[in-house]
């Protein structure tokens, strides 16, 4: 197998792990509220350490390169703002159409941020991949670990809201795609044309993303289900999940 089909290969398979957070819309219903509560800190974990210790990092290394430190910091900080100020507004437009079901609200935001969030992460996994297998098989299996969660995250608002399999599948599928299409946009345009700048821009505005959506939606949510040992356990968890993946990279 070439490195381009093989390339292709191992980020599509990190990207449709992603459907494996379907899996708890299986379990019993009667642990609905806890599934659900804790579906969601869990998630919120993940979202919260994903952003704080790797996307924000990795947006600030990718800065110093081009920068000096005051000036790196206050770009990524900028990018930051500007993602949690879009998620705010994202929040608002889906909030009035959703307002009667926060559950698919929530499922509906979570597939956005995701999306934004694998399709740089399909380009890195392809161009990684291609330039050294060992380095592209590595990275897949940490993003693969960490997709699931992030799964969970849509699959499960989507299928409590709707009480629909087939549709909690379909919004997870569609994220889990997003990683493959940042792939071919990688071979097809941005290989060559992608810098430093334009990365750090993409990562720290996803971090923003990630961490409104974390604190303010996520999170929120879960406590409302008033379980909050439940609530405290999934969040420690989900941040403790995502550090063991990061340390595999």
């Amino acid at each position: 197998m070439n490195k381009i089909a093989f390339s292709f290969l191992t980020t599509t398979l990190a990207g449709f792990s992603t459907l494996f957070g379907i899996l708890p819309c299986y379990f019993k219903q009667k642990k609905k509220e806890t599934i659900i509560s804790f579906s969601l800190a869990f998630s919120s974990g993940i979202m919260l350490t994903i952003s704080v210790l790797s996307l924000i990092p990795e947006a600030t290394s990718l800065m110093t390169s081009i920068y000096k430190p005051i000036i790196c910091f206050l770009f990524v900080f900028l990018f930051i703002v500007i993602g949690i100020n879009f998620s705010q507004t994202i929040d608002g437009k889906i909030d009035k159409k959703f307002q009667n079901n926060p559950l698919y609200k929530l499922g509906i935001i979570s597939i956005i941020v995701l999306m934004l969030h694998n399709i740089p992460e399909g380009i890195t996994t392809f161009i990684s991949t291609t330039a050294n297998k060992k380095l592209g098989i590595t990275l897949s299996l940490a993003i693969a670990l960490h997709n699931i969660p992030e799964g969970i995250s849509i699959a499960v608002p989507i299928y409590y809201a709707t009480k629909n399999r087939k549709k909690a599948f379909f919004y997870t599928l569609i994220s889990g795609f997003s990683e493959l299409f940042g792939a071919i946009l990688a071979y097809l345009f941005l290989a060559k044309y992608i810098n430093n700048f334009l990365l750090s821009l993409i990562l720290g505005t996803t971090a923003g993303i990630m961490i409104h959506i974390a604190i303010y939606e996520l999170l929120p949510t879960s406590i409302e289900y008033h379980k909050p040992k439940i609530t405290i356990i999934a969040f420690i968890l989900g941040g403790i999940t995502m550090l063991i993946c990061d340390a595999l990279l």
